[in-house]
C-alpha cells in the first residue's frame, strides 16, 4: 500500500522546489547580466511557465477528486446512491472521500430497507380484503388497493379520478355513508346480493396537504356467523326454560287426571299451585325478552341526584358514598332506575354483606360516573369477558338479559357501562353518562 502523503506537505514541497529554482535562476541571471533587477526579471520570465505547469501538476489529482465528490453529492441529491469515489493518496482528501463513501453506503442501505418495507406494506394492502382509498384535497384518488378497484370500478384503475365521479354509479347507500363523516354500517347490493359493510374514514395532513382515507370492510360473513351463534344461544335458553316448566306441568297434569277419580283437595291444591308457579315463571321469562326487544327511546330530563337515589332506597339496600354532585343528571329517570335496580340486585346476590353495597356519583370527563361496588365473590375472567353479551348468565334461572338490557339503556343515553374487580375483593360496575350539554351535542 502506497503511503499517504499530506496535502500540506505536497504544497510545501512544491513551494520549496519553486523557491530553490528561483534562487538559483536569479543568482545565475544576475551573474550573467550583471544586474539584480534584470536577473530577477529574467528568472520570473523563465520560471513562470514552470510554476504554472507545476501548480497544475500538483493540484490536478486533488481537483479530480473534488470534482468527483461534487458530482457524487449532486447524485445523492437526485436520489442516486450508486456512485462511489476511489480514495486518493492525500490524507486530507482520503478522509473526505471515505466520509462521502460511508454516507453513500448508509443512504443506499437505508433506501433499500425503506424500499423493502414499502414493498411489504404495499403487498399487504393490495392483498387485504379491506377496500382502501386515499384522496387528496381535490378529492382525487391518489392510492387504492385491489379490493377497492374491484368494488368501485370493476377492477379498473382509480388513481387520478375524482372520488365523486367514481361514486356516480354506486348504490345510494354507499354515497350517503361517504357523505356523512365518521364510522357507520350500511347495506348495499353487490352482484345481485345484499351485503353489510363497515365504513371508516379519517382526515389527516400528509406533507402539509389535507387527505382523506376511506376504508370499507365487508361484514356479511362475520355478522351472519354471529347471528347464527346468537340464535343458537337463544334457542338453547328458550328450550331449557320451556323444558324446565313444561316437564313438571305435564307430570302434574297426569297426576291431576288421576285425582279427578279420587279427589284430594290438598293434592289438587299442590298440583294447581305448581302449575301456576311454572306458568308465572314462563310469563316472567317471556316478558324479559319482550322488554329487551321493545326498549323505548329514552326521554332525558334534568334529575337531581339526591332525589333519584332516594327513590331507589325503597327497592334495594345500599349505602351512598361521598358527596353527590350539585349539577343534576340528564337522563330518563325510569330507565336508569331499571339499570340501578338490576345492578344493586346483582350486588346483593353476589354474597356481599348489605352494608358493603355502595353507590357513588361523581363528575368526570364531561359527564357523571355512577359506581356500584360490593364485597362479594367478584367476577371471573369469563364473566368479565362475556357478562355484557346477550343470553349469558351464571344463574340457574337467569335469562342472560339483565346486564345486556342495562348496557342498551346506558348506550342509548350516549354513555357506557364497564365491569371490573376491586383490588381488595368484590366487584365494581361503572356507568358513565354525559352531562346535558354533552348529550345535546351528541344528539346534534
Amino acid at each position: 500500500m502506497r503511503p499517504r502523503t499530506s496535502l500540506a506537505g505536497r504544497v510545501a514541497l512544491a513551494v520549496a522546489l519553486v523557491g530553490v529554482a528561483a534562487a538559483v535562476g536569479a543568482a545565475l541571471a544576475t551573474r550573467w547580466l550583471g544586474s539584480a533587477w534584470l536577473g530577477a526579471g529574467l528568472t520570473v520570465l523563465i520560471l513562470a511557465p514552470f510554476i504554472v505547469w507545476l501548480s497544475a501538476r500538483v493540484t490536478e489529482p486533488w481537483m479530480r477528486v473534488l470534482n468527483a465528490v461534487r458530482d457524487g453529492i449532486v447524485s445523492l441529491r437526485d436520489h442516486d446512491f450508486s456512485i462511489s469515489v476511489s480514495p486518493p493518496a492525500a490524507r486530507e482528501l482520503h478522509e473526505l472521500v471515505t466520509a462521502y463513501n460511508s454516507l453513500g453506503e448508509l443512504l443506499r442501505r437505508e433506501r433499500l430497507d425503506l424500499y423493502q418495507r414499502e414493498l411489504l406494506l404495499d403487498t399487504m394492502i393490495q392483498t387485504s380484503p379491506l377496500a382502501l382509498v386515499l384522496t387528496n384535497a381535490a378529492d382525487r384518488v391518489v392510492y387504492s388497493n385491489v379490493a377497492a378497484r374491484q368494488l368501485l370500478m370493476g377492477g379498473r384503475k382509480l388513481e387520478g379520478l375524482e372520488l365523486s365521479s367514481v361514486l356516480g354509479g354506486a348504490p345510494p347507500a354507499l354515497r350517503e355513508a361517504l357523505a356523512a363523516e365518521g364510522d357507520r354500517l350500511f347495506t348495499m347490493d353487490v352482484a345481485g346480493e345484499s351485503h353489510v359493510f363497515h365504513l371508516s374514514q379519517r382526515r389527516f395532513l400528509l406533507n402539509t396537504q389535507p387527505h382523506r382515507l376511506v376504508l370499507l370492510k365487508q361484514l356479511t360473513r362475520e355478522l351472519a356467523a354471529q347471528e347464527v351463534a346468537i340464535w343458537k344461544r337463544v334457542i338453547r335458553v328458550i328450550a331449557h326454560e320451556l323444558n324446565n316448566s313444561l316437564a313438571p306441568i305435564s307430570s302434574l297434569a297426569h297426576s291431576g287426571r288421576l285425582l279427578v277419580h279420587e279427589p284430594d283437595p290438598v293434592q289438587l291444591e299442590r298440583v294447581f299451585s305448581t302449575i301456576e308457579n311454572r306458568a308465572a315463571h314462563l310469563t316472567t321469562f317471556i316478558e324479559g325478552y319482550a322488554r329487551f326487544a321493545k326498549l323505548p327511546r329514552p326521554r332525558p330530563q334534568a334529575v337531581p341526584w339526591p332525589t333519584f337515589l332516594a327513590r331507589l332506597e325503597g327497592a334495594a339496600t345500599f349505602r351512598v358514598c361521598g358527596t353527590l354532585p350539585e349539577r343534576p343528571g340528564h337522563f330518563d329517570s325510569s330507565q336508569l332506575e331499571q339499570v340501578m335496580i338490576n345492578l344493586l340486585k346483582n350486588a346483593a346476590e353476589s354474597g356481599s354483606p348489605p352494608e358493603e353495597i355502595t353507590v357513588s356519583v361523581s363528575e368526570h370527563g364531561g359527564g357523571f360516573v355512577i359506581e356500584v361496588a360490593d364485597r362479594g365473590a367478584g367476577l371471573t375472567e369469563e364473566v368479565l369477558r362475556d357478562a355484557l353479551l346477550p343470553f349469558f348468565s351464571t344463574k340457574p334461572t337467569g335469562t342472560g338479559l339483565g346486564l345486556t338490557l342495562c348496557r342498551e339503556i346506558v348506550e342509548a343515553h350516549g354513555g357506557r357501562l364497564s365491569l371490573a374487580n376491586r383490588t381488595d375483593g368484590g366487584a365494581l360496575v361503572s356507568v358513565w353518562l354525559p352531562r346535558a350539554d354533552a348529550a345535546q351535542a351528541q344528539e346534534a
